[in-house]
């Protein structure tokens, strides 16, 4: 049976449980988010970051001297940034994605709300947003906080991951599946 369980754990989520606690001692979670979404922002731009962050042959002092020029330029200071360094310093930075997640988790589950991904081919406006959002507050009951993400290759459609349920309306799985029926169905 499907659950919305928004347990962490592993490396990623004793970190992000780590933060969590430091921030809700500090009343400042949102601002954490607010930072560690930024942060996922600029992962999401640009492979070199992603690089950056997770390659192994770079050295710890190499990616600990990007990552402070970094955190500088994206305004990300305070806890948020001494939790990156402390991350980079301990060469677990190639895990940091997991990390943001964990904590997005368990600062939504602190608001009463459950985290959803979403997958669309193409970015989504503001009202097609609100309009998801209600779909699913309707289906969960509870308020939902959405991770968008955009992938070209699903073509078309959305893969919607909430908890452990995963709704995928995307074209190319559509495809995927029609090319399995008709090579079954001339066999």
């Amino acid at each position: 049976m499907a659950t919305d369980d928004t347990s962490v754990d592993g490396v990623a989520g004793r970190y992000a449980s780590a933060l969590f606690e430091l921030a809700n001692e500090s009343s400042a979670v949102e601002t954490i988010e607010k930072d560690l979404v930024n942060f996922q922002a600029l992962l999401d731009e640009s492979p070199d970051l992603v690089r950056l962050v997770r390659s192994p042959v770079i050295a710890a002092d190499d990616q600990s001297k990007a990552i402070v020029v970094i955190l500088d330029k994206a305004g990300i200071g305070g806890l948020t940034a001494n939790f990156l360094k402390l991350v980079t310093a301990n060469r677990r930075l190639f895990v940091i994605q997991d990390m943001i997640k964990a904590y997005r988790l368990l600062a939504a589950k602190a608001r009463g709300e459950i985290s959803a991904e979403v997958t669309s081919a193409f970015a989504l406006n503001d009202e097609q947003i609100a309009a998801l959002k209600e779909t699913l507050k309707a289906s969960v009951g509870k308020d939902v906080t959405l991770q968008s993400r955009v992938d070209p290759s699903i073509l078309g459609g959305l893969i919607v991951k909430v908890g452990s349920r995963m709704i995928d309306s995307s074209l190319k799985t559509k495809l995927q599946n029609m090319k399995a029926v008709l090579s079954g169905a001339g066999a």
